[in-house]
């Protein structure tokens, strides 16, 4: 049901109360469900319930009361058809079948708009996802990361929000140094298995690429860095740090290019230091009187704000530990004006959100309790030919990003350049299809199967199916968005259809409040369902053409959302399987 037509029935509601209500300050929550059983109508109401016992009367006559005033009310037709009581209280309303489908001419009307809300705006929101070292290629893990990250972005956008999609890049610390060492290693002739290879270096194909780039004087640059050009001096460390730091962040600007993501802003951790950011942090925390020194180092009370033990800040040998920088980082984006900010990472970040937190708190620069937002995901486990894929060739020790998406495109066609937008929709649309919180098998012969198995071809082959049948009737579509008699649509199936697209709009601002994309993939399959259920129950193309024309009309309804679900996830739709 349109969120407007379920307003109008809360409405007629609170006008059947206001005369029972009278002389009282009861103000009852007006709950509108659907009935678990489908038999029992369309619109499920426990307000009589509710109120029994406040007002000291028989449910179930009260319920009768409330029945014959919503009857009554001339604002129910067309709207409401009937109404009954069932069991020891419930009003189950039946709703007018022109109130059902009035759905399609909103779906028409809107187009690519329909589902999205102004409910956000004027109001900012950070995102921050993936946010790789870069240390080496994008992994599975950050697929996962970048999928649910852009969904998300995308659902806020479709509700009004100004959104910013941001990379970090931890290009500060031990493993930046480790990188470069590696390089250097590889540089000097050595390799993965010789005495003098370090044993704390990177052993992937890559770090032998940026070696050989790097001696041969090369030119490297990110999408958003200053080209960066080798030295080819392997005593040269600073040189090599900063070649293979642009070397890898360009490797997965490409990675991100081929995954469909982009970004608007990327933002350096190495900025913090030399912006003095991290310095002003720890500057106001002391200030604050929430640091204190012991055994060398400079600790943060972080058990003020309910963390299990006090933090250490500032080791022993004057570097500050991981969270540190995080906390100034922080602190940037509320300063830049982003009142909310969600973090989508790994679940082996569970552990910094409260210090993190407490560090915000204790700097006491305005920032409120539980910010930012996180969506921690678990780990994603990838197999191929029934059996576990652990590591890849190129990256060393996991299984690429890009391996995912080459390996879920399948073959390419002889003579025809290799299209990985099969591998990309796959890849996509299974990172977003279960929870974040929960763990993750990618069965790459799964995203190759042309079956209904497979979650993304299910989906897929529901809009292709309808652009066949259209393509067969011939006619001009944009006839079909100005179909104004849809009465014909009252077979079982045209009304289950019908409803399910009417819960789009809804379910997009639910999966928003709860932060999970997921349920934009759980309704697009149920909405495939309840289209090839339809398309085997019912003709399309019949001779009556008041029929032929309202079926038509829902057919390109239902694509319509289809493709505007896909769209928020990344996942294109194809006209033709």
């Amino acid at each position: 049901m349109l969120a407007q037509q379920k307003q109008s029935i809360s409405d007629l509601f609170s006008s059947a109360l206001k005369p029972l209500l009278a002389g009282t300050e009861l103000q009852p929550t007006i709950t509108l469900e659907r009935p678990r059983d489908a038999s029992h109508g369309d619109i499920a109401c426990n307000v009589a319930m509710q109120l029994a016992k406040p007002l000291k009367k028989n449910p179930r006559e009260l319920a009768q009361a409330i029945v014959a005033a919503v009857m009554a009310d001339p604002a129910r037709s067309g709207l409401v058809e009937s109404a009954e009581i069932a069991g020891p209280g419930f009003i189950n309303l039946r709703v007018a079948a022109a109130a059902k489908q009035a759905v399609v001419k909103a779906i028409h009307e809107r187009g690519d708009d329909f589902g999205r809300s102004r409910a956000g705006e004027g109001k900012k929101v950070l995102v921050e996802f993936v946010s790789a070292n870069p240390t080496g290629p994008l992994h599975v893990g950050h697929g996962r990361q970048g999928a649910l990250g852009d969904a998300l972005s995308s659902l806020l956008d479709a509700q009004g929000y100004d959104v910013l999609r941001e990379f970090y890049y931890n290009d500060a610390g031990v493993q930046i140094s480790t990188l470069a060492t590696s390089v250097q290693a590889r540089a000097r002739g050595f390799k993965p298995g010789d005495a003098q290879w370090p044993e704390s270096a990177y052993n992937g194909d890559y770090i032998g690429d940026i070696a050989r780039d790097f001696l041969d004087k090369k030119t490297v640059s990110a999408s958003d860095g200053e080209p960066a050009t080798a030295s080819g001096d392997v005593e040269d460390i600073e040189s090599i740090r900063r070649f293979a730091v642009a070397y890898l962040r360009h490797e997965q600007d490409l990675d991100l290019q081929a995954f469909g993501v982009k970004f608007d802003n990327y933002y350096l951790e190495s900025s913090l230091y030399a912006d003095g950011k991290v310095a002003a942090a720890v500057d106001a925390l002391i200030k604050a009187g929430k640091t204190y020194e012991q055994d060398g180092a400079l600790w943060l009370r972080t058990t003020d704000y309910g963390d299990d033990k006090d933090r250490v800040m500032k080791k022993t040998d004057g570097t500050y530990t991981y969270f540190v920088p995080d906390v100034a980082y922080h602190i940037n984006k509320w300063q830049r004006g982003y009142g909310k900010v969600i973090n989508i990472q790994g679940s082996d970040h569970h552990g910094t959100i409260a210090r993190v937190r407490a560090g915000l708190q204790a700097a006491g620069v305005g920032i409120p309790q539980g910010y930012p937002d996180y969506v921690l995901h678990k780990m994603v486990t990838v197999m191929r030919n029934g059996e576990e894929v652990k590591i890849s060739k190129r990256a060393g020790s996991y299984v690429t990003l890009r391996d995912l998406i080459e390996w879920s495109a399948g073959e390419a066609v002889e003579g025809e350049p290799r299209d990985l937008t099969r591998g990309r929709d796959a890849v996509r649309f299974f990172l977003i299809s279960r929870k974040a919180d929960t763990e993750f098998v990618f069965d790459v012969d799964l995203a190759l199967a042309q079956s209904d198995e497979n979650p993304v071809y299910y989906v897929q082959y529901a809009h292709a199916r309808i652009c066949t049948v259209l393509g067969k009737w011939g006619g001009n579509e944009d006839e079909l968005k100005s179909v104004a008699d849809l009465s014909p649509l009252t077979a079982p199936r045209e009304a289950t259809l019908l409803a399910k697209l009417a819960e789009y709009p809804e379910m997009l601002a639910h999966a928003l409040a709860e932060l999970g994309p997921h349920q934009v993939a759980f309704y697009l399959r149920d909405l495939a369902g309840e289209l090839h259920s339809y398309y085997n129950a019912e003709r399309v193309l019949v001779d009556d053409v008041p029929t032929r024309s309202a079926r038509l009309a829902l057919l390109a309804a239902t694509r319509q959302v289809l493709r505007n679900g896909l769209a928020l996830l990344g996942v294109s739709a194809p006209a033709r399987m």
